[in-house]
């Protein structure tokens, strides 16, 4: 969505509201593709002392798998991206700006980007989510698994040496 802000460059404390959905679920994270509903992004160009200042806020239900217990879970992520826009850059090593082209600015693009950027490498259920058990596969959320807890083999001199002291 191009957002033509012409209307409020030289008029100072004016502001340009948008809202619009996006459709991300064509992008793969991580093997899966969680974005399967629409991304809703709200935000407003505001013009501040002639200086343009963007802020839009992303957010959505990802569907999500967890990364210790493999259950699936629905989360709600919110990203929140903010920007000036200029017409020409004075400073060309500020990333904090966007250059408008022809009075216009690509919003969907920029909170597409801040989406993807935003993104989670990790997904968990829950914070205290504890996983599945390395032998047998049993989910530790639901109670402790059967298995035989093995020595730590790093600790194996050590159990001798206690087995050698009880003779």
């Amino acid at each position: 969505m191009r957002l033509d802000v012409k209307s409020i460059l030289a008029a100072p404390g004016k502001e340009l509201p948008f809202r619009f959905s996006m459709d991300l679920s064509d992008v793969e994270f991580g093997g899966a593709y969680p974005a399967r509903q629409p991304i809703e992004v709200t935000g407003t160009v505001r013009n501040r002392a002639d200086v343009l200042e963007l802020e839009l806020t992303a957010k959505t239900i990802l569907s999500s798998v967890c990364d210790r217990c493999a259950k699936p879970f629905q989360n709600l992520k919110t990203v929140r991206f903010q920007c000036m826009l200029a017409e020409e850059l004075q400073d060309e090593e500020n990333d904090e700006i966007v250059l408008l082209e022809n009075g216009e600015v690509d919003v969907e693009d920029l909170a597409r980007t801040a989406f993807i950027l935003e993104m989670d490498t990790k997904t968990l259920c829950s914070e205290d989510c504890k996983g599945l058990c390395p032998r047998c596969g049993a989910d530790l959320n639901l109670g402790p698994c059967s298995c035989k807890k093995e020595p730590d083999p790093r600790l194996a001199v050590l159990a001798k040496l206690l087995d050698n002291s009880d003779q």
